[in-house]
C-alpha cells in the first residue's frame, strides 16, 4: 500500500482500531526464504530464530469473523486515551532523517536473563544516536528485560529521546492456563484464552515500562519468530495473541506500531491487519541505504505508514527515520527529562 502520511497519532487510533480485522490469517511460508533478513541483533543472540512452527496451545482458535466483532470494541478505549494525550507539539520537527538505535536484553551486562536468553554485554548506541527504542522483554512475554531500569537511566543520562518495544510471543499451555481467564474477554468469546493471554502480556510490559520510568507515547509490537518460544502452526491462533496485546496497550493509553518484515509478519500471523498503525521495518545485517529503502511501499508490513528503518551494523541495531517521520517525532518518542 503506498504510504500516504508519515505518522499516526493516538487520536487516529480511535478510527483505525474500529476496522482491525483478521483477513484470513493464512500463510505458512518459510522465513528463511527472505534472503535479505537476518534478524535484529536481539534475535541474532539466539541462533535458529527463523522457524514459525512449534507446539500449539490447547486454546481453541476463533474464526476471523468472531474476532473482528471483538476488535470493534477497541475504538472506545483508543478514543478515551486520545482525549488525555496530545503529542503534536511535544518535539520540534526536523528537516532531515534522524539516526537512532534500539537496545534490549543483549546489551545488559553479560550473564543476565532467563536461561534461553542470556545477555552478552553487547555495545550500546554510538554517539550519533538521538533516540533509543528500549525493549521491555527478555525475549518472550512475561519475562522483563533484566536491566530495563539501567537502560532507562542510560538514555536519560545521554539525553536521548525514548520509546519502547516489546516482543510478542505464543504462550505454552501452562501460560494459557494461568492467564487465559484473567483478561477482558469473557470465557464464551471465541479465542478468549489467547486474546486474554496476549492482553496480559501487554499489561505486564506496560507495568515493567512504568516501573522502570521509561517514557514513551507508544509501544512497538515486535512480531517475528522467537527461538525456544516458537509460534504455533496456526497463524489465526497467533494473530489472536497479537490482537489481545494491541488491546492491552491501547487500554493503557498508549499508541501502537508494528516491527517486522512483510515475510515474517505473514509467516507468523498470516493476513492480520491492525490498520494504518506505524511500521518499523527491519533490514537485517545490511546498511543504512537498505534500511531507508524499506521505507518504500514495496516493504509494507500490513498497510501502515513507514516510520523507522532498522539495520544491524557492528553488533548494533541502528535506526533511521523514514522520510516525513522526522516532522512528527512527538508521535513516536518522548523527550528526555530536563536537567
Amino acid at each position: 500500500m503506498p504510504r500516504t502520511r508519515a505518522s499516526i497519532s493516538l487520536a487516529g487510533c480511535a478510527a483505525l482500531l474500529s476496522v482491525l480485522a483478521v483477513a484470513g490469517c493464512s500463510g505458512n511460508a518459510d522465513p528463511t526464504a527472505d534472503p535479505t533478513y537476518e534478524g535484529s541483533f536481539e534475535q541474532l543472540q539466539s541462533p535458529g530464530a527463523t522457524g514459525a512452527t512449534g507446539p500449539t496451545s490447547t486454546a481453541s482458535p476463533a474464526p476471523s469473523e468472531a474476532v473482528s466483532s471483538q476488535l470493534d470494541k477497541l475504538a472506545a478505549a483508543a478514543q478515551s486515551a486520545a482525549a488525555s494525550m496530545d503529542t503534536s507539539g511535544a518535539l520540534a520537527p526536523r528537516t532531515a532523517p534522524v539516526l537512532g538505535a534500539d537496545i534490549s536484553w543483549p546489551q545488559c551486562p553479560a550473564g543476565m536473563g532467563i536461561p534461553d536468553k542470556i545477555s552478552t554485554g553487547q555495545p550500546m548506541p554510538t554517539e550519533e544516536a538521538e533516540y533509543v527504542v528500549i525493549g521491555l522483554t527478555n525475549g518472550p512475554g512475561f519475562h522483563a528485560n533484566p536491566c530495563l531500569a539501567d537502560q532507562v537511566a542510560y538514555a536519560k543520562g545521554a539525553g536521548l529521546l525514548t520509546a519502547a518495544y516489546a516482543v510478542a510471543s505464543f504462550p505454552d499451555d501452562a501460560t494459557v492456563k494461568a492467564y487465559g481467564r484473567e483478561g477482558p474477554y469473557p470465557a464464551d468469546t471465541p479465542g478468549a484464552a489467547l486474546l486474554n493471554t496476549g492482553y496480559l502480556q501487554a499489561k505486564y510490559n506496560v507495568d515493567s515500562m512504568r516501573n522502570a520510568g521509561l517514557a514513551s507515547p507508544m509501544v512497538w509490537i515486535d512480531v517475528e519468530p522467537v527461538s525456544h518460544y516458537e509460534w504455533s502452526n496456526d497463524p489465526a491462533s497467533n494473530a489472536l495473541v497479537v490482537i489481545g496485546a494491541a488491546k492491552g496497550y491501547v487500554d493503557a493509553g498508549l499508541a501502537i506500531g508494528v516491527y517486522s518484515t512483510p515475510h515474517l509478519w505473514e509467516t507468523v500471523v498470516g493476513d492480520l491487519t491492525l490498520g494504518p498503525v506505524p511500521e518499523w521495518r527491519a533490514a537485517g545485517q545490511t546498511s543504512m541505504t537498505e534500511a531507508l529503502s524499506r521505507c518504500g511501499p514495496d516493504w509494507s508490513i500490513q498497510g501502515g505508514p513507514a516510520v523507522l528503518g532498522q539495520w544491524v551494523e557492528d553488533a548494533r541495531d541502528r535506526n533511521i527515520t523514514c522520510p516525513g517521520a522526522e516532522t512528527r517525532l512527538g508521535d513516536y518518542f518522548a523527550a528526555p527529562p530536563e536537567v
